[in-house]
């Protein structure tokens, strides 16, 4: 019975046009209304990695070393992250309004969904970053190098309106490693 009915919501789902991997995700409860279901337990990436995400965070942690922390839904509101190794860092749905990133090294970080409104990336070093969905109104851009950065068009377009400076570590200029034309 189980099967059948898995085997059927497949073929519709593949008729719509939606990846059936997905369709194991939801497959539970969602389509399985005459079978019993006992609730769901979400377990967050840290987790799984047998990593807490970050907790310590206090207004001034400037030049620390937090190479692959997590910062997960962080309120980083002005804090003074200058001069921080943050590379392979996952900062996901975090808020940095405000905050001092002055020359911190956030290579290889992957920052989905964050906000640097407002905040000092002069001379912050965004090699190979994953950006996705991040906003950076009224970020303060001069000399960051964003070589190889994934930015959203919009925000890449934002950004090189104002792009200006070069890099003092790297020497790449902002408008080069933004690709601004």
């Amino acid at each position: 019975m189980v099967a059948l009915l898995r085997r059927s919501v497949q073929r519709l789902f593949t008729l719509w046009g939606y990846p059936t991997g997905l369709i194991a995700l939801g497959l539970g409860c969602v389509f399985m209304l005459s079978i019993p279901c006992s609730p769901a337990l979400a377990i967050t990436a840290p987790e799984l990695r047998g990593q807490r995400a970050m907790q310590d965070i206090t207004a001034d942690m400037h030049g620390l070393d937090l190479k692959e922390k997590e910062f997960l839904k962080a309120d980083l509101q002005g804090v003074n992250l200058s001069d921080t190794d943050l590379r392979g860092a996952v900062i996901n749905t975090s808020q940095l309004q405000g905050a001092d990133l002055q020359r911190a090294d956030l290579g290889e970080v992957v920052a989905f969904s964050s906000r640097f409104d407002g905040a000092d990336l002069r001379n912050a070093r965004f090699e190979n970053a994953m950006l996705m969905q991040s906003r950076f109104n009224d970020a303060q851009i001069e000399g960051a190098d964003f070589t190889n950065a994934v930015i959203d068009l919009p925000q890449l377009k934002a950004l090189c309106a104002r792009a200006e400076g070069t890099n003092t570590i790297t020497g790449v200029s902002t408008r080069e490693s933004l690709g601004c034309r």
